[in-house]
């Protein structure tokens, strides 16, 4: 079964924190007859309505779960499960079927979201990007690639939906119906193939006013591992386009200049 992407406010990750933590939980398969046989996860991410888990048994997408840490147990859901022919084999994400408490509530107020810079000497996709080098030209740049994938946008006043066009390491380009205006900042949740990578990002430049061209600034800690596999995926399936297509746009200083 193809697993269906979670948008932001479905998953709620752009409204609540999104923390990288690691904290032991068991859960076992809800049935008709009852609990199933008890497994051990840890979990990879938590936020208030649900958590990303690593295990070493297969579930699927659909599946009912009850997970436990302590006397705190709640019934999920398995919204996601990781390609087992990869590096993400073993983590899946489960959502809360009720709302109330998670059994990781406490460490989600203790813990803080983090964010790392997208570029960092060893960091991300050099791998990748070194296969893709050929000339000079492209060692200037980083490999850009068409892709039809989704993306959440919140700058603390709004949430937005957006198509995702082309994507590089350091940035994107994005469709949407309700633009950000040159220099703003705000979080993104970029979703394409199976996964979901959470970024902080700027907007750059608009295009016929509908087009957004957006830089990376930092990653949330614990996604550096799935947006590797989201550019190692688009390396290996997807052509590389030569750059985006040269446009006229709107900059933040062409913005200033016409109020």
């Amino acid at each position: 079964m193809k697993n269906k992407t979670k948008t932001a406010s479905e998953a709620g990750l752009l409204i609540g924190k999104l923390v990288h933590v690691a904290i032991p939980v068991r859960w076992s398969m809800v049935a008709q007859q009852g609990k199933g046989p008890t497994e051990v996860a840890c979990t990879y991410d938590i936020h208030p309505r649900g958590a990303r888990l690593v295990g070493s048994r297969e579930v699927k997408v659909g599946d009912l779960l009850l997970v436990e840490r302590g006397r705190n147990k709640s019934v999920c859901r398995v919204v996601w499960a990781g390609d087992p022919n990869s590096i993400l084999r073993g983590q899946f994400t489960v959502q809360c079927v009720d709302e109330g408490k998670t059994p990781w509530d406490d460490e989600l107020r203790q813990a803080e979201e983090q964010y790392h810079p997208v570029i960092e000497k060893g960091a991300l996709s050099n791998r990748a990007a070194t296969q893709l080098r050929r000339g000079d030209e492209n060692r200037r740049r980083r490999p850009r690639f068409s892709v039809d994938g989704k993306a959440d946008l919140s700058d603390g006043r709004q949430q937005l939906e957006a198509e995702v066009l082309q994507i590089s390491e350091c940035g994107a380009r994005i469709s949407a119906r309700d633009l950000l205006l040159p220099g703003a900042d705000f979080r993104l949740l970029l979703n394409v193939f199976d996964v979901s990578v959470s970024l902080k990002a700027q907007v750059k430049y608009l295009h016929q006013n509908r087009i957004m061209g957006v830089e990376f600034q930092e990653i949330r800690r614990g996604d550096r591992g799935l947006f590797n596999y989201m550019l190692g995926r688009l390396v290996a399936n997807v052509p590389e386009v030569e750059e985006f297509i040269r446009v006229d746009v709107v900059t933040e200083a062409d913005t200033a200049a016409a109020v």
